[in-house]
């Protein structure tokens, strides 16, 4: 089929749901609408709102459509999110994988789930593992979970509601879920110890076009019912399809949001480290790509409060004054997972600008961290929100020495969900980032580094 032209990509991040319009001619956005992704605290557990968004979804892309016109859909959104379905309801609600309730049953849990080396998934707190979260429902709710019918991944839950189609795809079951097994590209030893087996769909690619509308969809969007739609992908992955065959391996994709996830495409799994949130994502190809990660906007935004630009005379009096900011803000993930954050001076004497001058460091610092256990490339592309913060990409340069390219893409994620209907590989090239030059980095970097030993 010819390719569309005008793409909406339905992208839910784990802080913000977004609709966005890519021309995919052009390959630039051309419109967005956004609402916070919120967590309903009613029912047997924290749960996505998943009607909310829906409505959300629909009133967007309707909205597209008398705007612009939409000739394709394409879904990306994080990972860790399954649906459980009765028939065509929802046998539990979509659980918050931010949820502690997986953690009653952990030792039950270590007990049944595979090996690091079967899944290259390392075992993550709360219900970051899929695999947790289904022990746990299965155990917790025995009645309701003895109905489900299907298990749908959060990708292919959205590309069913607007098709009626059902699959599954590799790289949210691949994605830190226990659920797969890169090395022999099938579902892992807890899929088929546990009776899951057949309540995953067939396995279909990222890069398919799932089915067209409903009709009744396509009646209250004001969509065409050929209309088609993507299987859809995980939002990390989203951000590295369209470097795959852009550039000389290995080089490193950093996918930042409400994560910062650094992936080596090229790279050597054998480095990896489960203990530190090191782990194989699969690429919309099934090949398994090195990562590491942490909750780098999380803790931005927990950590300077009211951020603004940072000046040069900012960055300079964090250096000099030594002010650091060391791991973890965010228990029990990414490369520090046991140490508890805090600061080496008190945050609330520095100015905003001196704030989220040291904060920037801060991810630098933890994000070189991470490259030294999925491993550095030859460049690094910065994708997402972090792409603007000057100092942190600056920071980043200085420590890796390799060429750094901040991204032009404002999500991060929408370009290459909506190069799943195809089109040739390659991004614009962003902008390369100059490495930070103060006379004093080196030495706070590795006071930073003592500080940790």
């Amino acid at each position: 089929m010819p390719l569309p032209r005008f793409i909406a990509v339905i992208d839910i991040g784990k802080t913000n749901a977004k609709v966005v319009l890519i021309d995919a001619h052009t390959k630039q956005q051309l419109a967005a609408r956004s609402t916070p992704n919120t967590v309903r605290a009613d029912g047997p557990y924290p749960h996505a709102d998943v009607e909310r968004l829906w409505s959300f979804m629909l009133e967007s892309l309707g909205a597209l459509q008398t705007e612009h016109g939409v000739d394709g859909i394409s879904i990306t959104t994080h990972g860790a999110t399954a649906a459980l379905l009765a028939g065509d309801a929802l046998a539990l609600p979509v659980l918050d994988y931010e949820h502690a309730g997986p953690e009653d049953m952990r030792d039950a849990y270590g007990a049944v789930r595979p090996d690091f080396a079967e899944t290259l998934s390392p075992r993550l707190p709360n219900g970051l593992n899929i695999g947790a979260q289904l022990f746990w429902q299965s155990q917790k709710f025995p009645e309701a979970f003895a109905t489900v019918t299907q298990i749908l991944s959060y990708p292919q839950y959205w590309a069913w509601r607007l098709t009626g189609i059902m699959a599954s795809e590799v790289t949210s079951l691949g994605c830190h879920s226990d659920l797969w097994a890169p090395g022999k590209a099938d579902f892992s030893s807890l899929v088929t110890g546990q009776g899951w087996r057949d309540l995953f769909p067939e396995v279909r690619p990222a890069a398919s076009v799932l089915g067209t509308l409903r009709a009744d969809i396509a009646e209250a969007t004001g969509l065409r019912a050929e209309t088609p739609v993507t299987c859809g992908i995980h939002d990390s992955n989203a951000s590295l399809l369209p470097h795959l065959g852009a550039h000389e391996e290995p080089f490193t994709i950093l996918s930042t949001g409400t994560w910062a996830i650094a992936m080596t495409v090229g790279g050597d799994t054998t480095h990896l480290d489960p203990a530190r949130d090191s782990l194989a994502n699969v690429d919309a190809y099934g090949r398994p790509v090195p990562t590491a990660r942490f909750m780098g906007g999380r803790e931005f935004d927990m950590l300077a409060p009211g951020a603004v630009t940072p000046t040069s005379e900012d960055a300079d009096a964090v250096i000099k004054g030594d002010v650091q900011a060391l791991p973890s803000f965010m228990a029990g993930v990414g490369p520090f997972p046991g140490h508890v954050g805090c600061w080496t001076s008190d945050p609330d004497i520095l100015s905003p600008g001196e704030r989220t001058a040291a904060v920037s460091l801060y991810l630098a610092l933890v994000t070189q961290t991470c490259l030294e256990l999925c491993g550095l490339g030859k460049q690094i592309i910065i994708e997402g929100p972090l792409a603007r913060n000057q100092l942190y990409a600056a920071a980043l340069a200085r420590l890796t020495g390799v060429p750094v390219v901040a991204s032009g893409d404002a999500t991060g994620t929408s370009l290459g969900a909506s190069m799943l209907f195809g089109g040739a590989a390659g991004v614009a090239s962003g902008t390369p980032v100059a490495p930070l030059q103060h006379v004093g980095f080196d030495g706070y970097a590795e006071r930073w580094r003592q500080r940790l030993a």
